[in-house]
């Protein structure tokens, strides 16, 4: 998700570093800057990095190379971020390929045209991973993307184009399309209804209840609804919501109605752990997936995947064809230009592990999950995520209400990144009674022996929290808020656009989780 940022004015680019404090320079130094010594013997380090202002000269490259690896330095350790389900782990050879690969466009096919089918060889494997259909003529369609939000972006565009065209075949109104989807989905689904013009009705959570209800989801449709969002993994519990029944509730009722499968985290995950499980293209109404490769497709960031069934569910006009350096080619995306790395790694993935390697993987990541939950089950935790594979391999808990605890999830979080974990606390989706919760991702390189140290902080930051009072927990929140956290330090974004109440969180407190 990229950030929108404000351009600072001259008071901001010359305040001090610290309220109240003037602005400061070193000392000029007594000996001319002949940069023999080291980077930190050489002026560079005696004056303010560049953040506002390109600056006038230029600096030797060992000097910006160490002054920016300074600074990023600051950002944490991604192994210690329990939030985000994005890969934080590829081997060297990958990684290798991966940076070899960074001066490819990969649109350029002309140049570049075994890139372009390396593409196509993942979109073949991953539309077969989903049981698209390819014989007796079928011809299932996908493309490579830059993540699930590129992906859901051009799905909802295809399933509104062809809602459109049959209203219009049908001399019928075509201005009011909707979307039925879960209160839970990520903000992405929002972003591509308010982009695109479409009504979200969302099917809403409940305190026991945290995906969709088949019955109340197909009951919400009607005959402006271009499509149905089910959600294969969560990103609040992880729980998948029950494609199948959705699927026969739709023909059992012969509605007409399509679905489309956001499976942005466990595409990669339910054919290993579940084949069995019903999800997919094997159903009749399910015409497009999503999956997102740089989560368990288990690639750096940013790749995504989207798969349709067929052409009938990719109308022509929004696909282009067109001729650049020098070979026609058809695209349907929302960007141009693109470096081939990430769909390289991907492909590395896919052929160096195979499937048993993702089985492998994804089953040492499920049960890895299930004894982190037993676990903090013994600690009086209440867990709200799934286990033994029928959720993806992460863990949702909050505090037992029973408990009385004088602290929220909130305060333990806050705990927990002064020991360095990133453990996000959540407010649910609305309808959940304000619902806290606590949320850990397992991901591939997230191994037993770390899973046993965080249980030791967490029963650790417990303690600590029980032994101090409701005055001193607030107190800690509000510094840590405005002196720990980069959240509550952030500086850059514009006034016009805070406090917005047109999305879930604007209206409701929801707070979206990371994905």
């Amino acid at each position: 998700m990229v950030h929108l940022t404000q351009i600072p004015n001259a008071n901001t680019v010359n305040a001090p570093l610290v309220e109240g404090m003037k602005k400061l320079n070193l000392a000029t130094p007594s000996q001319p800057d002949l940069f023999t010594t080291s980077v930190y013997g050489s002026k560079f380090a005696a004056e303010d990095l560049p953040k506002h202002e390109i600056p006038e000269s230029e600096m030797p490259k060992e000097v910006a190379y160490r002054m920016i690896k300074d600074d990023l330095s600051l950002d944490g350790n991604p192994m210690l971020n329990l939030a985000s389900f994005v890969t934080t782990y590829m081997e060297k050879e990958a990684e290798d390929l991966m940076t070899e690969s960074f001066a490819k466009n990969f649109i350029d096919y002309e140049e570049y045209p075994q890139s372009a089918d390396i593409q196509n060889r993942c979109v073949s494997m991953i539309g077969r991973l989903f049981n698209a259909p390819y014989e007796d003529g079928a011809a299932a369609v996908g493309t490579s993307t830059v993540g699930s939000s590129e992906a859901i972006m051009l799905a909802v565009l295809a399933m509104k184009k062809r809602w459109q065209n049959k209203r219009k075949a049908e001399g019928k109104d075509w201005h009011n399309p909707n979307i039925v989807m879960s209160s839970a989905v990520q903000v992405c689904w929002e972003k591509a209804a308010r982009y695109f013009e479409v009504e979200e009705k969302y099917v809403y959570c409940t305190p026991d209840r945290y995906v969709i209800d088949p019955e109340e989801t197909v009951n919400l449709v009607d005959e402006n609804t271009i499509g149905i969002c089910a959600i294969m993994g969560t990103t609040y519990t992880g729980e998948y919501e029950n494609v199948k029944a959705v699927n026969d509730l739709l023909i059992k009722k012969n509605i007409d109605t399509v679905i489309h499968v956001d499976a942005a985290s466990g595409g990669f995950v339910a054919p290993f752990v579940v084949p069995e499980l019903e999800w997919d293209f094997r159903l009749e109404k399910v015409v497009s997936i999503n999956t997102s490769g740089h989560k368990y497709g288990l690639v750096y960031p940013g790749v995504g995947w989207v798969i349709w069934r067929s052409p009938e569910y990719l109308p022509k006009e929004l696909v282009f064809n067109i001729n650049y350096l020098g070979a026609d080619q058809a695209s349907f995306t929302l960007n141009f230009s693109k470096g081939a790395s990430q769909v390289i790694g991907q492909y590395y993935q896919l052929i160096r592990l195979g499937k048993h390697g993702y089985r492998s993987i994804m089953s040492n990541l499920t049960r890895t999950a299930d004894y982190l939950s037993d676990s903090l089950e013994q600690l009086g935790f209440v867990i709200m995520s799934q286990k033994n594979g029928k959720g993806l391999p992460l863990v949702a808990f909050r505090l037992n209400p029973k408990a009385g605890k004088h602290y929220d999830e909130f305060a333990l979080a806050h705990q927990l990144r002064q020991r360095g974990w990133v453990v996000p606390a959540y407010t649910m989706a609305p309808h959940t009674e304000d619902l806290k919760m606590l949320r850990v991702v397992v991901r591939e390189d997230f191994s037993k022996a770390r899973c046993d140290s965080l249980l030791a902080d967490i029963k650790l930051c417990s303690q600590v929290l029980d032994d101090m009072d409701k005055a001193e927990i607030k107190r800690q929140e509000e510094f840590i808020k405005a002196h720990v956290s980069h959240s509550g330090k952030a500086k850059h974004n514009h006034p016009h656009y805070r406090k917005e109440n047109h999305s879930l969180q604007g209206k409701t407190g929801k707070t979206h989780a990371i994905c």
